[in-house]
């Protein structure tokens, strides 16, 4: 439910069953300087007709719901829209006008006291882990990158924060007031991340903190807040697609499921060994097809090869029925003509795509270039995969060849941190935004202190369209769990969030494509026992083929099989960082 104030300034209230999941927050937009809701007078309120449709959607769910009561809201100098769904409201703003004038945000986000948040800052921008605090202990001046999720008090249930339809504007942060309340704030306001100014001049860092202007209307992102009572509706949301356009019919004349932007598994060398030659990169293609895996991300070395080598390399990958993704750095894309001609070597070298990489800023000058490089991509039947990405918003409903984004602390990173607590933090803080390339799955040192079974199962349990595998192909073919890994899609039909899960302590989940189910579990700190009763799985009888935790170390991996109904349960033994994973199939399908 959303409610708004009557008195100046104008405040709003998010509630959900008699739940405060916002508390009195305030509802503005600068615009040149000015605050235009601090006075914000005459307001008339429209009650549109809402929403009541489904759609295709990739990754969590095959089939979206967008069921809501719009209400429009129209002040003296702006108009507030808002759309309220039974697990959360999105609001946006529109000034009226011509020419030219600089945006910047006011609206805030006051959490209940009591609440249990987790968030990361910016200093990597998207990538760095989840810290747990309560919201009393949140300093003022700490950022947060979207999604903020958090713990309602008491039986409250979960919320959490984002925007979407994130487009021709700067992208949002949030910052902590150090009283239970976070501000908004747009790209030229967040402090530089390391990886920008690394890779960037100080020239660039100096013009991307100017406020950016916008022509004619403007028109903000939709702030998101989702509001659950438990971590199975917080996962399930389809608010953050709802609010985005569909696909141009133009460009995707079957919405998803146009053929070319077909969602699938990769094979990537570059975090688990393996030789990097032209022939040694040949060989991960055949890797893909032993596996049945769909694509091929190729890391920048391609540019060291001839016209003649990076000709055959698309043909030999195609006649193995294996898509290439082709590694660019965004600096190279800035203009139409740096993307006509790398668009064009991708497509008469038989290419599926690019992974384009570091952004690593939320500047309106970087959205914009998000946005030329879906659409002329597009116009080329090319997919993509961002890199050193800020949080997707939901556009990949409207741009389908945008398969995943990082934005991310994934297995690219190498730290000290045990990824257990981490891992487990991810599904109910980062992925409700998303997609995520974290390229999971590796078996060797990187893992740290999770087990294999935990590995594959994060295949199973972090949701990405594009389902880029981070381990050396040779160490799935050598597993005994390879037939599970063979199986696992990259896109499911439905998920389940399953107790005993908790953020940051441990995740399970069942999910379907077609007949199939999927029971995987990933354990944080500590030893656990999971006992799961397969009831999603209704009538029948289903052979489970089971990867688990083994006894001799961590480094090993048990795999059985066994008939399942479910009526039946099921009991995993869990070591620090361990995990399972049941691939279960009907019988007689």
């Amino acid at each position: 439910m959303f409610e708004l104030s009557a008195g100046r300034p104008r405040r709003y209230r998010v509630t959900r069953d008699g739940v405060t999941a916002v508390d009195w927050s305030y509802a503005g937009i600068v615009v040149d300087g000015v605050d235009l809701g601090a006075a914000a007078a005459g307001v008339e309120r429209f009650n549109l007709l809402g929403t009541n449709a489904d759609y295709a959607v990739r990754g969590v769910h095959a089939i979206a719901h967008d069921h809501s009561n719009d209400a429009t809201f129209r002040f003296e100098r702006f108009t507030m829209l808002v759309r309220a769904f039974n697990d959360g409201i999105g609001l946006r703003f529109l000034v009226p006008g011509a020419g030219t004038r600089t945006p910047d945000e006011a609206t805030t986000f006051v959490l209940p006291k009591g609440s249990t948040t987790w968030s990361n800052d910016l200093h990597m921008h998207y990538e760095s882990q989840y810290v747990k605090r309560p919201i009393e202990d949140v300093p003022a001046g700490d950022w947060a990158a979207p999604p903020l999720t958090y713990k309602l008090p008491g039986d409250g249930g979960y919320a959490s924060i984002t925007e979407a339809a994130l487009t021709g504007y700067a992208g949002m942060a949030l910052q902590a007031d150090g009283h239970g309340g976070y501000a908004a704030r747009l790209g030229h306001a967040h402090p530089v991340s390391y990886p920008y100014a690394l890779r960037y001049s100080a020239e660039d860092v100096l013009r991307l903190a100017k406020p950016a202007a916008v022509t004619g209307e403007i028109v903000t992102p939709w702030r998101v807040v989702i509001v659950s009572k438990d971590l199975n509706g917080l996962v399930n949301s389809d608010i953050v697609h709802n609010v985005n356009p569909p696909p141009d019919k133009t460009l995707f004349p079957q919405g998803i499921d146009t053929p070319w932007v077909k969602p699938g598994r990769a094979v990537w060398r570059y975090l688990d060994g393996g030789d990097n030659s032209y022939e040694g990169l040949k060989g991960f293609t055949d890797f893909a097809a032993k596996l049945g895996f769909e694509y091929h991300v190729v890391e920048g070395v391609w540019r060291q090869w001839t016209p003649e080598q990076l000709k055959a390399f698309g043909d030999y990958a195609n006649e193995r029925h294996v898509g290439v993704l082709l590694w660019q750095h965004s600096r190279d894309m800035r203009t139409p003509e740096q993307r006509k001609a790398f668009f064009e070597l991708c497509k008469r070298n038989g290419m599926a795509g690019a992974k384009i990489d570091f952004f690593d800023h939320e500047a309106k000058e970087v959205i914009d270039l998000y946005d030329a490089l879906l659409r002329e991509a597009a116009q080329y039947h090319l997919v993509l995969d961002f890199h050193g990405a800020n949080k997707p918003t939901g556009l990949d409903r409207t741009w389908p060849n945008e398969l995943t984004r990082e934005a991310v602390l994934g297995f690219e990173h190498r730290g000290t941190w045990p990824w257990g607590p981490h891992n487990t933090t991810l599904p109910f803080t980062r992925f409700l935004a998303g997609g995520a390339d974290y390229t999971p799955t590796v078996f060797g040192d990187r893992r740290r202190e999770t087990s294999i079974a935990h590995q594959i199962a994060t295949a199973v349990i972090f949701t990405s369209p594009l389902l880029v595998y981070g381990g050396n192909p040779q160490s799935f073919l050598d597993s005994p769990g390879v037939e599970i890994i063979r199986h696992i899609p990259s896109t499911w039909d439905e998920t389940i969030v399953l107790p005993p899960s908790e953020v940051g302590e441990v995740a399970v989940m069942a999910r379907r494509k077609g007949r199939d189910w999927y029971l995987a579990g990933i354990n944080g700190a500590g030893t656990r026992t999971v006992t799961v009763t397969p009831s999603f799985l209704g009538s029948g009888r289903f052979t489970a083929s089971i990867a688990r935790d083994d006894a001799s170390g961590p480094a090993t991996v048990r795999v059985d099989t066994a008939a399942i109904s479910s009526t039946g349960t099921m009991t995993f033994e869990l070591r620090d960082g361990g995990g399972f994973v049941v691939r279960l199939v009907a019988s007689g399908s």
